[in-house]
């Protein structure tokens, strides 16, 4: 008998609890034909058949059956091995910017006493491979499409504000409306194409006749608020918590509600096992408050996660 590959066997686990080939792939986050090949080499190592595919999906061998506790306890040791070595090393989390409220929240959690790690990144295109990876035990991002083994939950809605030039006919305002822009087009060459962000901006345009333009290239912060600063007529949108850099030419104006927010999530993959992982889990949700609909607008696929 050859040597057992844990992958292999991980792919037997789930195609057993799951009775489903299609299932186990998306739980573990690979090809249907990679968990099918997987399982082959299996059984080729111990020289029998584990799993038959029936009408109702797939059953155990006589084999499988006496297999599977088995399955379970080398599973389970390899994932506290795991987290032996994962204790060792701060929890690594994905902020996607630094300038960002979610970097706030990450602050106050390391106060707890918790040693963190945090990273950047382009959200949630880069997160969904690093945290099924193990490279970032968590994430935040703006959830969109199937996760494939990754988990969420909301954590904020962060309302978005105006930046405008102190010589902008808005500049003395105090506050707009989202009637106010309508027409109106907004610069964000941040707002990088294919983000779950440019497709929350693209919903937020059609809704209320706004145009964003992101046109680049995105030099950052400092030369995004230098530009507006210069013009008399360029706006913005950031968010509510967002650390911009002190500008004497520039203003931030609040939208009166309700207004379009930033719905923010935090992601992390199933099988992740770090020992901190559950308290940052718990830190968030406390922190979370659902939408209220007279302050705070949103898209429609964000609604089923943010409303009460």
């Amino acid at each position: 008998m050859g040597e057992l590959d844990l992958g292999a066997v991980r792919a037997f686990v789930a195609v057993a609890e799951n009775r489903h080939f299609g299932e186990a792939a998306v739980e573990l986050g690979i090809t249907q034909q990679a968990v099918s090949k997987r399982v082959a080499k299996l059984e080729a190592d111990l020289g029998t058949v584990l799993l038959s595919r029936l009408r109702t999906g797939t059953g155990l061998s006589r084999d499988g059956d006496r297999f599977l506790p088995h399955a379970r306890n080398l599973l389970e040791a390899a994932d506290r091995a795991a987290v032996a070595l994962r204790r060792e090393r701060p929890l690594r989390v994905d902020v996607l910017d630094t300038r960002l409220t979610t970097t706030e929240l990450m602050r106050a959690y390391h106060e707890t006493g918790v040693d963190i790690d945090v990273v950047t990144s382009d959200g949630l295109r880069t997160a969904r491979s690093t945290l099924r990876a193990g490279t970032v035990d968590a994430a935040f991002a703006r959830v969109t499409g199937p996760l494939d083994g990754v988990r969420s939950t909301p954590v904020h809605l962060e309302p978005m504000e105006v930046l405008v030039g102190t010589g902008h006919p808005w500049a003395g305002r105090g506050a707009v409306t989202m009637a106010d822009l309508a027409g109106v087009t907004a610069w964000m060459p941040g707002n990088e194409r294919g983000s779950e962000w440019a497709e929350f901006w693209e919903v937020v345009g059609a809704e209320f006749d706004v145009r964003i333009d992101t046109t680049g290239p995105n030099f950052g912060y400092e030369h995004l608020v230098a530009a507006v600063g210069a013009s008399t007529d360029r706006i913005s949108f950031i968010g509510e918590q967002c650390r911009m850099p002190e500008h004497p030419g520039v203003v931030r104006l609040p939208v009166h509600p309700p207004r379009p927010a930033y719905p923010w999530s935090l992601l992390w993959h199933r099988h992740n096992r770090h020992a901190a992982l559950p308290g940052l889990i718990a830190h968030v949700r406390a922190g979370f408050r659902p939408q209220d609909p007279a302050q705070v607008w949103l898209p429609d696929a964000d609604l089923p996660a943010f409303c009460p």
